[in-house]
């Protein structure tokens, strides 16, 4: 039995065994900092707390081999635990937290292993920025504590939360929030969040801090291109008020035998500076997806000093490939051949955001579009997208919490990821919010009913603006039960639609009915290099339905008038209309986790039950039952005044 096999079993029946000690959480200080003379250079110690106050004092000695970086250079500090690096005026000093120790954190859980050195501070921002800092300190002191938490460890990843008001920041508190104040948060080391925080409006940030605080999690954070300061003339203004609230744009840290990078791959503005159509100096201040030579140089630097054998874990915002947006070329990272080279042949998992869906993008996985945007072929390695807290942007009707239901893009619930490690070998999986680890599918029919009925929605979404004041020629009233299978429907071609949540290449599917012989199924995107295959027969039925008909968008009242008429999202666009399907780019016509098996023609009129199977690469069976009726033609589904009168 290999290694991996036994860890499989043992997270099965235990959830991973208690490591040798629990994260100290309770270690609440910052960087130590001592004024006086001018300092030209950047130096300081990084030492051992023993009296746990967070300041350098006679006696506590340093950590050896510890790095220290500028954004550029990386050291390690010598026998003593001191360190030397050339200074700038604009950059992040910070150490790479080594595993077995931890850093101090504040009240709110942010770990506290950088110094941020702006010498004039930010130019005039709405959200603040940086203030000035003048010249460097003598010294700056990275205090530890020892926190041997061994190599068996989880960790919680959240795509996208970006709630653009108070409103939308309740909503995160309602599921970030409630899913970590009723979870047992002992072996779970780390929070990261892979960007957009936030939606533009970075006065948020403090109440979301105080609501993801709950967990009692260090957390990490991956810079977004809604957490930009957006009235920054340049990129290296731009996150300055995220540097202030969450620490370096990028960075690096260690727990058991993983290496974590984030990256910040946001570059804004890109005018005039990346050679693409929408990075026109002409054109209004855009974003590009690159990861900047600065923080080229200094990820070269950083794994310099890794051992090659140890798992590097890479964040950042925007995809480095990704199926949702293969053609476009802002929405992944232009130089990804350049990371490709860096990272060689070390065992490696990317983890991104961006485009609110959740992707496995396996090795040798491969669509059309990556060659152009990302100068690169088939993936190097094991990539995620880890979907969207928000779903489809906080859209959609309210779910039985008072959350908007927000279906992701391709067709999957909003949720997040759970990461065991153990050593350098990992297993994710994905949990809705509101759910448990089994639940990972949901299926439905395709049937010549829906079909119909799908091309006549999705081509009035494709004429006009949603939602508005035209009625939609169907609504999910006209499609009727999608669980009710004529004979017809079967002669003509019917098959089962399951979308795997978080399901990949090289997974399997298969469907039984009624405890028979099973099917095997196929994935609709193969990822062997094709083009996006979208429309009616690629669609998810069960996730247009959730998505076909809005009725908030009619929300009136006397008291509120217009101004809480329907609901808003992003930046206060409001939804206000007649009830109708979500805007076209939200439709789940396609998705890359979507298998179909096709229904046997000489199925019998009755109640049936159908069985999904789903087997990942890691070996763990998961299954989804539902019944379904064949009837010969479809009954009237209201009441019938008729028989009565």
């Amino acid at each position: 039995m290999t290694r991996l096999s036994i860890f499989l079993l043992l997270a099965a029946s235990t959830a991973l065994a208690a490591p040798a000690a629990a994260k100290d959480t309770s270690y609440i200080g910052s960087v130590h900092t001592v004024s006086g003379t001018t300092a030209d250079t950047a130096r300081g110690k990084v030492f051992l707390d023993s009296n746990r106050n967070a300041r350098l004092d006679e006696g506590e000695g340093g950590v050896e081999g510890v790095l220290v970086s500028n954004g550029r250079e990386v050291v390690k500090t010598d026998a003593t635990g001191n360190y030397e690096l050339p200074a700038y005026d604009d950059m992040n000093v910070f150490i790479t937290k080594p595993a077995g120790y931890a850093v101090p954190v504040s009240q709110d859980m942010v770990p506290q292993f950088h110094y941020v050195h702006k010498v004039a501070g930010s130019p005039d921002l709405r959200f603040g920025g940086i203030e000035p800092t003048g010249p460097l300190p003598e010294a700056i002191n990275f205090p530890l504590v020892e926190d041997d938490i061994g190599n068996r460890f989880s960790c919680l990843v959240f795509g996208d939360p970006q709630p653009y008001n108070n409103r939308e920041v309740g909503y995160v508190r309602e599921t970030v929030g409630a899913m970590l104040a009723n979870r047992d948060n002992t072996n779970t080391e780390c929070l990261i969040f892979e960007g957009d925080v936030i939606g533009d409006d970075l006065s948020l940030y403090p109440r979301f801090k105080k609501i993801v605080a709950t967990g009692r999690v260090p957390q990490y954070f991956v810079p977004g291109n809604h957490d930009v300061d957006f009235d920054a003339g340049s990129d290296a203004d731009s996150f300055d008020t995220f540097r202030r609230e969450w620490g370096p744009e990028y960075y690096s840290f260690d727990i058991g035998n993983v290496h974590f990078v984030v990256l910040d791959n946001v570059r804004y503005p890109c005018n005039g500076v990346d050679d693409h159509p929408f990075c026109d100096p002409a054109e209004s201040p855009s974003y590009n997806g690159v990861i900047h030579d600065r923080q080229i140089e200094w990820l070269r630097n950083d794994l310099a000093h890794v051992p090659q054998d140890k798992l590097i874990v890479l964040n950042a915002h925007i995809p480095f490939v990704t199926f949702t947006d293969n053609t476009a070329q802002k929405h992944q990272t232009d130089n990804l051949d350049v990371l490709y080279e860096i990272i060689g042949d070390r065992p490696a998992l990317g983890l991104t955001g961006h485009t609110h869906t959740t992707e496995q993008i396996m090795p040798g996985e491969h669509f059309e579009g990556w060659a152009e945007a990302t100068n690169t072929g088939p993936a190097k390695f094991h990539q995620i997208v880890t979907g969207a807290v928000s779903g489809s942007w906080w859209s959609g009707d309210l779910d039985d919490r008072g959350v908007p239901r927000s279906t992701q893009r391709l067709g999957n619930p909003r949720g997040y990821f759970v990461f065991e490690f153990d050593g350098s070998d990992y297993v994710e999986t994905f949990v809705r919010f509101g759910g448990t680890k089994d639940e990972q599918m949901h299926a439905s029919f395709n049937t010549p009913r829906f079909r119909e009925w799908a091309a006549d929605l999705m081509a009035f979404a494709d004429l006009y603006e949603t939602p508005n004041g035209v009625l939609p020629p169907v609504t999910v009233n006209d499609l009727g039960d999608i669980n009710m299978i004529t004979l017809d429907d079967l002669k003509d071609g019917t098959w089962v639609a399951a979308n795997v949540w978080s399901g990949a290449k090289g997974d399997t599917v298969s469907i039984s009915i009624d405890g028979g012989a099973a099917i095997q199924a196929e994935r609709t995107q193969p990822g062997n290099g094709e083009a996006k295959l979208k429309g009616p027969e690629y669609a998810d039925p069960l996730a247009l339905v959730t998505q076909a008909t809005v009725g908030r968008v009619a929300f009136r009242s006397a008291r509120g008038g217009e101004d809480t008429a329907g609901f808003t999202t992003g930046r206060g666009s409001r939804a206000a209309g007649v009830p109708g399907p979500l805007s076209r780019g939200l439709l789940t016509d396609n998705s890359s986790h979507l298998w179909r098996a096709d229904l046997p023609e000489t199925l019998a009129e009755g109640v049936h039950v159908l069985e999904v199977k789903t087997t990942d690469r890691y070996g763990r069976t998961f299954t989804h039952n539902l019944t379904f009726e064949v009837v010969n033609e479809l009954p009237y589904p209201d009441w019938n005044e008729g028989l009565f009168n």
